[in-house]
């Protein structure tokens, strides 16, 4: 037969997945006190004690939330647990704690909900992305277009540049051209391999 205490007691499985985590802990710690070293065994009894407060006021609550024939423990149902339990002092910072947290879901709700303010339906936006994006896709055409043809136009003028090279090679002092007909030397060069 088994011991009635161990079945209370969650495995060593279970009891990893029903802790806070340790690095929030440390953080916590740490900024509450940071001057002050705490040995790790320490820290672990805290976090045990922060699960075993978190458990507690949950079980606290999961009854007021019966008791009132809900199926949702609602934050109500938390600060009435906290009463019960004796934890009035900490019910005040519990409600600013909870009104801080209504305030940034609105402002959430206020911000996820802008397009829908603003009267246009969503087909009519996704048509305007559309047309901003076609937009986007000629402009670019456009100045891929413009920039191929000052490179054509770059290299035609290269090209003219070229072609009139010859025509413009400086003369030598006895009127002959720097580019002159191969010596009859060159030619005989040629001949030997």
């Amino acid at each position: 037969m088994s011991n009635p205490q161990e079945e209370l007691l969650p495995s060593a499985e279970q009891d990893d997945e029903l802790t806070l985590p340790r690095a929030s802990i440390n953080k916590i710690i740490k900024e509450l006190l940071p001057t002050v070293r705490v040995a790790n065994e320490s820290r672990e009894l805290i976090l045990n004690c922060c699960t075993e407060f978190i458990h507690l006021i949950s079980s606290e609550a999961n009854e007021v939330c019966n008791q009132r024939s809900k199926k949702t423990i609602n934050a109500e149902h938390v600060l009435e647990a906290l009463d019960r339990l004796g934890f009035r002092d900490y019910k005040q910072e519990a409600e600013a704690v909870l009104h801080d947290c209504k305030e940034v879901a609105a402002k959430r709700r206020r911000q996820s909900t802008r397009l829908e303010n603003l009267g246009i339906p969503e087909e009519e936006l996704l048509r305007q992305q559309q047309e901003l994006f076609a937009k986007a896709r000629e402009e670019q055409a456009r100045e891929e277009q413009q920039q191929w043809m000052s490179m054509q136009a770059a290299a035609v003028q290269q090209s003219n540049a070229l072609m009139q090279w010859p025509q413009q090679q400086p003369q030598l002092p006895d009127g002959t051209s720097s580019r002159s007909k191969p010596s009859e030397d060159d030619e005989d060069d040629d001949d030997d391999y």
